[in-house]
């Protein structure tokens, strides 16, 4: 006689990890410690040199709803893409290997979701700890909850937590999962998909508590990733008004320079702006990754206060040169300044 497959879970927990040894175990274990036991907990290791993969299958073999998913060096983008193929669940929570989870977030989520059937994505508020799990100095967010509120802050507000949300599984193959082209921005652009596909919420509740470290994406890829953001704003308002969208099947995404060609006049303009208001306040990057787009901003946008002050930030920061050439730059083109239209 055939065996009969497991019933599927409720929802499926999916971690993608590398090197996470330091924080993987309490993770885990809030993970387990849920109120909402119907879940299959899957952890992709992403090809770790560490303890994580050791970790991870030590908390399976005495879980069931544990599975250890081994895979080589692959990135996040394909990680969550593989996690999201191989998850039984028809809801899929998303959940990093740094923070850790409030006991009751999966049974909130749940009964939200279920409350309310027209949702197919749902996140909450969260707080912040450091590196050693105490609270952090980082000022708190609040998140808009309803729907409207939502797609009304979709350009630039804080939307989702990506490692607090719980999706429908198949909404997010059908929309095509996560985009590798979007590296560093890979859940902003899909949220920006799904906005036209689902509503979605934010719980009022704080159900996660998020770990903010040097290391995080946010921190080292801040300029890449406010540049893709950048161009999954303006490929979503292609969409919005055509249905067309030039980015897709991209393997990469182009540099700001080539971005009129690609989405329409005043796009480079709109993703300079885009990246010097991510870093206006790190002069490391300014003088660094961020300069191409900063001169081009200056150029455009003319002597606005916010550049004077950034250049004397740089100056003070120790880029000497950085700051004077921008300072130069700003005299130039307060003489010399013509607009630049930007999208509205």
């Amino acid at each position: 006689m055939a065996s009969v497959p497991p019933r599927a879970p409720a929802v499926t927990v999916a971690t993608a990890m590398r090197n996470a040894a330091a924080t993987l175990p309490q993770a885990i274990e809030s993970v387990l410690a849920q109120s909402f036991g119907d879940f299959e907990f899957l952890l992709l290791d992403d090809g770790s040199t560490d303890a994580s993969r050791a970790m991870a299958e030590g908390f399976a073999a005495r879980d069931p709803r544990v599975r250890v998913i081994a895979a080589p060096p692959q990135g996040l983008v394909a990680s969550l893409n593989q996690l999201f193929a191989q998850a039984r669940a028809p809801w899929v929570a998303r959940f990093d290997a740094d923070d850790i989870c409030m006991p009751a977030r999966l049974e909130r989520q749940m009964a939200f979701l279920k409350a309310h059937p027209e949702h197919g994505l749902i996140g909450c508020e969260t707080l912040f700890i450091d590196e050693t799990g105490g609270p952090a100095s980082t000022p708190p967010i609040r998140r808009p909850h309803d729907h409207d509120a939502i797609v009304a802050a979709l350009e630039h507000g804080p939307i989702l937590c990506h490692s607090a949300v719980m999706v429908r599984r198949d909404l997010v193959r059908d929309a095509g999962g996560y985009r590798p082209a979007y590296v560093h921005a890979e859940d902003y652009d899909l949220w920006l998909r799904l906005a036209g596909r689902t509503r979605i919420a934010n719980l009022e509740e704080c159900l996660l508590a998020y770990r903010v470290s040097t290391t995080q994406v946010s921190s080292r890829h801040m300029v890449t990733q406010a540049h893709h953001a950048a161009i999954a704003w303006l490929a979503h308002r292609l969409r919005t008004a055509t249905g067309r969208d030039p980015t897709d099947g991209l393997a990469t995404l182009p540099d700001i320079d080539t971005l009129d060609a690609l989405l329409g006049p005043g796009s480079a303009a709109y993703a300079r702006k885009r990246v010097i208001d991510r870093v206006l306040f790190a002069p490391e990057r300014l003088a660094g990754d961020a300069w191409p787009a900063l001169k081009g901003h200056i150029a455009e946008a003319g002597p606005q206060p916010h550049l004077w002050r950034a250049a004397l930030r740089l100056l003070r920061s120790g880029h000497a040169a950085r700051g004077s050439q921008a300072l130069l730059a700003l005299v130039s083109a307060g003489l010399t300044r013509r607009p630049v239209s930007v999208p509205a």
